[in-house]
C-alpha cells in the first residue's frame, strides 16, 4: 500500500468512527427536537437532496481541476457541519448543520476516483472496497461509544465528541499527494455518458436495486427504540454490529465475481429486512444489521461495474452519476418510510423484502446481458 492509500485509510478510519457516534442515532434525536416520523421522513428527504445535487459538478471537476483540493475541502465542510449541529440547542440550527453535513457527500467521487488511480496493483473493486472497509472499521466502534455517551450523559453530547475525531481525520487527509489529471485523445474522444445505453441501463437496474434496498432503513432506528424496547446502549450495539457487517460483507464479496457479489449483496439485505420484520431477540436483530453489510458492499461492486463501462477519463464524472443515483433514492424513501411508519411502524420492511426479490431477479438478468453485450 503506498503512502497515499495509507492516509486515506487513516482518514476514512477515524472519519468513521466521528461519523458512527451520531449517524445512526439521528432520527432518535430528531425526534428528541420535536419532530415526528412523517418530519422525519421528510428531514432526511432534504439530505437526500442535499447529498444528490453536488455528485455531479464534483465528478467533473475532480477530472478537471484534480481530486485532492475536493477532498480537503470535503473534510473542512464537514467538520464545520458537525460543529454547528453539536452548538445547536433548536431543530432548525440543527437542521442547517444536517443538511450542510449532506453537502459533503460530493467526497464521494473525487475519492473515488482518487482511490482507483492510487490502487496500484490492486483491482478496482478490492481497492473500493478497502476504503469502504476501512471507513465501516471506524464505524464498528463509533456506534458503540455514542451509545455508551448517550446512555450517560444525551444524544447532543455525542456531537462534540464527533468533531475532536474529525480534527483528527482532516490532519490525516492533508498529508495525501495531489495526482495528475487524466486525459483522453483529442483526435479520439470517448462515447458521451448520455449516450452511453450499456452504462445507462446498468445505472437503471441499480437505481431499482438501491431503492428495494434502502426502503427498509430510514426509520429502523425509531423502530426498534419504539416498538422493539431496545434502549440506546443497545441500539448502538447493533449499529456496531452493522458496521462490522459493512466492513466484513465489503471485503468478502470482492473476492468473487462481481456479478455475483452484487446479488448476494442483495439477498442479504432482504435477509436484514426479514428479520428485523420478524425478529423480537437481539441475537436475530444484530444478525440482521450485520446482513445490511450488503448495502454498502453493494457500492464499491457497483462502482467497479461502471468504471469498466467508461474511459479513465471519464471516471469522476461517472462515479458522481453513480453517486447521485444513490442520493436520488435517499431523497424519495425517507418521506415514503415516514409515511409508512404513520400507517404501522412495520410496514416497510416486508414490501423491501418483496421489493428486493423482483430486484435480484431483473440484476440477474440485466448483469447477464451487459456481460454478453
Amino acid at each position: 500500500m503506498n503512502r497515499n492509500l495509507l492516509f486515506i485509510a487513516l482518514a476514512l478510519l477515524t472519519w468513521g468512527f466521528g461519523e458512527g457516534l451520531f449517524f445512526n442515532f439521528q432520527p432518535i434525536y430528531l425526534k428528541e427536537l420535536g419532530s415526528d416520523e412523517q418530519q422525519i421522513g421528510l428531514i432526511l428527504g432534504a439530505f437526500g437532496i442535499a447529498m444528490a445535487i453536488t455528485h455531479i459538478p464534483a465528478g467533473r471537476l475532480a477530472d478537471r481541476i484534480g481530486r485532492r483540493p475536493l477532498l480537503i475541502t470535503a473534510w473542512l465542510m464537514g467538520l464545520a457541519s458537525t460543529t454547528v449541529m453539536a452548538l445547536a440547542r433548536e431543530l432548525p440550527m440543527f437542521i442547517v448543520g444536517m443538511l450542510g453535513y449532506g453537502l459533503t457527500a460530493f467526497v464521494s467521487s473525487p475519492l473515488g476516483s482518487y482511490v482507483t488511480a492510487a490502487r496500484g496493483d490492486f483491482p478496482v473493486r478490492t481497492a473500493l472496497a478497502l476504503t469502504t472497509a476501512t471507513f465501516n472499521m471506524g464505524m464498528v466502534l463509533g456506534p458503540w461509544v455514542g451509545g455508551l455517551i448517550s446512555a450517560r450523559y444525551d444524544l447532543r453530547t455525542v456531537y462534540f465528541f464527533a468533531v475532536g475525531s474529525f480534527v483528527l481525520s482532516l490532519i490525516f487527509i492533508l498529508f495525501i499527494q495531489k495526482q495528475p489529471i487524466d486525459q483522453h485523445d483529442p483526435d479520439a474522444p470517448p462515447i458521451d455518458l448520455i449516450r452511453n445505453g450499456r452504462l445507462l441501463s446498468f445505472f437503471g437496474m441499480v437505481g431499482f436495486s438501491v431503492f428495494a434496498m434502502y426502503l427498509a432503513q430510514p426509520l429502523t432506528a425509531n423502530f426498534m427504540y419504539d416498538v422493539r424496547g431496545l434502549l440506546l446502549d443497545r441500539i448502538g450495539i447493533v449499529f456496531a454490529i452493522g458496521a462490522l457487517g459493512n466492513a466484513v460483507l465489503a471485503i468478502s464479496l470482492s473476492f468473487i465475481h462481481p456479478r455475483a457479489g452484487f446479488l448476494l449483496a442483495q439477498i442479504f439485505v432482504g435477509c436484514f429486512a426479514l428479520l428485523i420484520w420478524q425478529a423480537t431477540s437481539l441475537p436475530l436483530i444484530l444478525l440482521g444489521y450485520f446482513l445490511l453489510g450488503g448495502f454498502r458492499a453493494a457500492r464499491p461492486i457497483a462502482m467497479a461495474q461502471a468504471r469498466e463501462l467508461v474511459h479513465n477519463s471519464q471516471m469522476g464524472v461517472t462515479f458522481g452519476m453513480m453517486e447521485t443515483i444513490y442520493a436520488s433514492v435517499a431523497i424519495v424513501t425517507p418521506p415514503l418510510a415516514g409515511y409508512l411508519y404513520a400507517i404501522d411502524p412495520a410496514m416497510s420492511y416486508p414490501l423491501s423484502f418483496a421489493l428486493i426479490a423482483v430486484s435480484v431477479f431483473v440484476s440477474f438478468f440485466s448483469l447477464r446481458r451487459l456481460a454478453h453485450a
